[in-house]
């Protein structure tokens, strides 16, 4: 977990960017959030078709109109994997955001902590074809560099110059969580002035749906803009969604040194495990209650200081039940809509459905968002909520909501939860 930030000088967010099942843009990914407009699509690719009627899942999140020669080089394009593609394309948004010059600074002083679930799943599916349908010596020299779980990372601190510290976290669908506030940690010890953090994931891909279908983890609706349904009664699994998210963090010091405009705080963070089962939660939330609770600390704040989580709502009927007991627990009455209780709590994945490891760094958009417009984006297809979701589950409508501080949590199968808090930047 993160250690107190009681005397240490504030981390900023400058710059974001993001490839999404929503639009190509951050913009536009917010757009979608507020508005309850759903990304979701009918599952399409010409191996689905090939096992046609084998499919139990028919939707997921599926980012259309991807050209990756319109957003990098196409020559180094062709030498990344689909989910580095997503990355860098999603880190060059938010540089340019950010108007910060690398070159200008101490290459020692900024670096990149990137997160994935499983990272170019795409090549490893392709390279197992190769080598059963032609042997070994038709691999391709790249196919290592383009399925490393590093490969965002590596790339981004090569492609910028930037020396300091390049790290690569794999927590499952904690990943780009557990990398945000490890970029955060880094820059608390003084080692990094800037760092780029986020993640990626393109896991659309027939060996992951297919598994994850096998786990009967997905759910089966047919209607592509109803299937994701967080913390509704009628939910029967998650969506699979892909895409990227990724963020210029400073130190406050160097972010108004260089007349940087400033879009929140990154106030604090923490991590915890269940140490439960390697994919169902802890159903009490143990371990997500103590993220949060490390989190508030971490952040110096009360319960009652939070105005908003953006949960991790994945629309599976344990993890909803869990996150919630969680949620009640940490932040009692203040939670209760029985009780009077004011905090807003929503699953935007609703919207673009669960994108593994790059769903916290997306989600943080949605944060980012509504702290700077007092807008707390939506639960969609929330219908029919359980009786005992005793929470504000802000349902199927933007809901205007002057907030201060919001958290974020990302947990992920291995029992990993993460929890970031931003606040509203005021100067």
């Amino acid at each position: 977990m993160g250690s107190s930030a009681t005397n240490q000088q504030k981390i900023v967010i400058t710059g974001v960017g993001a490839i999404t099942c929503m639009g190509l843009d951050a913009p536009s990914a917010w757009a979608a959030m507020r508005d309850g407009v759903s990304g979701i699509t009918p599952l399409e690719g010409e191996l689905f078709a090939k096992y046609e009627g084998q499919w139990s899942a028919h939707v997921a999140g599926q980012v259309k109109d991807w050209n990756a020669g319109d957003h990098l080089d196409p020559r180094e394009a062709k030498r990344l994997d689909r989910s580095a593609q997503f990355g860098m394309a999603a880190v060059d948004q938010a540089v340019k955001m950010a108007g910060i010059d690398f070159s200008a600074m101490e290459p020692e002083r900024a670096g990149v902590a990137f997160g994935t679930g499983v990272g170019g799943i795409s090549t490893i599916e392709d390279g197992h074809s190769i080598l059963l349908e032609r042997g070994p010596k038709r691999l391709g020299p790249l196919t290592v560099p383009k399925l490393m779980v590093n490969a965002t990372a590596g790339n981004v601190s090569i492609s910028y110059g930037l020396r300091g510290p390049a790290t690569a976290m794999a927590t499952a669908c904690a990943s780009s969580g557990n990398a945000i506030g490890e970029a955060l940690e880094t820059m608390r010890r003084g080692r990094t002035d800037v760092m780029i953090a986020g993640g990626t994931e393109a896991a659309i891909t027939p060996l992951c749906v297919g598994a994850f279908q096998a786990m009967k983890a997905l759910s089966g609706n047919k209607e592509p803009t109803k299937a994701s349904r967080p913390f509704d009664a009628d939910r029967d699994g998650f969506v699979l969604a892909e895409g990227a998210a990724a963020f210029v963090l400073e130190t406050e010091a160097h972010a108004r040194a260089r007349g940087a405009t400033i879009l929140a705080e990154l106030a604090g963070w923490a991590a915890s495990a269940d140490a439960y089962h390697i994919t169902a939660p802890d159903e009490a939330g143990r371990g997500a209650r103590q993220a949060m609770t490390w989190a508030l600390e971490d952040a110096g704040l009360k319960p009652q200081d939070i105005g908003y989580i953006n949960a991790h709502g994945t629309s599976t009927p344990l993890g909803d039940s869990a996150e919630v007991a969680a949620v009640l627990e940490v932040f009692g009455d203040h939670a209760r809509k029985s009780k009077g209780g004011t905090l807003l709590m929503s699953s935007t994945k609703s919207v673009h459905g669960h994108a593994l490891g790059a769903s916290g760094a997306v989600e943080l958009i949605g944060c980012i968002h509504a702290l700077r417009e007092g807008l707390v984006p939506p639960t969609i297809n929330l219908d029919n909520p359980e009786g005992h979701f005793d929470i504000d589950l802000v349902p199927n409508e933007v809901r205007k909501a002057p907030i201060r501080y919001a958290m974020n949590n990302t947990f992920g199968f291995g029992g990993h939860n993460v929890s970031l808090i931003a606040g509203r930047y005021d100067g």
